[in-house]
């Protein structure tokens, strides 16, 4: 009992001390768990995307202006909340939309040399793991979008063109970004299938 009392005093203490952790949580809870992991994973990569011009900068070049590029597709991750609570299918759908133009943008402005298609693995699994049997659909239409977006070649030349060295870095830095968030969605997806298991 004392443990447990513990416990509940440093939530208290979390939602206290951090005013801005209880509004974040209040925006992204649903009581679908599905809906749930997509708002997290929403307000987490649109909370890392400003990060992304320091990212390259450190690790890839001084020229970090054509990053500012994919900053268009940040409006809509923070939406997905928004939209979520109009329609549970739409704001999932949101997600792995936002996150299929992020690329498209970021081919504009990079090119592929930097290793952006890596980020239609996430984009995949998203679509693969957010919707119900019911709304298969919805899936088989974002793996058209995904696929019209590798196989795309409208992009024309990248907004600047990086060196070969700059452009390994770039790729082994989106490497690394998606090794990322492969795995917080495979943590995720774990936590969902024990979720919707209890709920069945």
């Amino acid at each position: 009992m004392r443990s447990s009392a513990c416990v509940v005093r440093q939530r208290i203490d979390m939602t206290q001390r951090f005013p801005l952790w209880r509004t974040v949580k209040a925006y992204i809870s649903h009581d679908d768990p599905r809906v749930r992991a997509a708002n997290l994973v929403a307000i987490v990569v649109a909370g890392n995307q400003p990060f992304y011009p320091l990212y390259v900068y450190l690790s890839v070049s001084h020229v970090v202006w054509p990053t500012f590029l994919t900053f268009l597709s940040t409006p809509f991750f923070f939406a997905v909340p928004t939209v979520s609570g109009r329609s549970t299918t739409a704001g999932k759908a949101l997600l792995p939309i936002a996150g299929l133009a992020n690329v498209a943008l970021c081919l504009k402005a990079f090119g592929a040399a930097s290793g952006v298609l890596l980020f239609l693995g996430p984009c995949i699994l998203l679509g693969g793991m957010l919707f119900r049997r019911s709304e298969r659909l919805v899936t088989y239409g974002l793996l058209g979008v995904a696929a019209l977006v590798l196989l795309g070649s409208g992009y024309g030349t990248p907004l600047h063109v990086y060196g070969a060295e700059e452009y390994d870095r770039f790729f082994a830095l989106n490497a690394i970004n998606v090794v990322t968030l492969m795995t917080f969605l495979s943590l995720l997806l774990s936590n969902l299938m024990d979720e919707v298991t209890r709920e069945a």
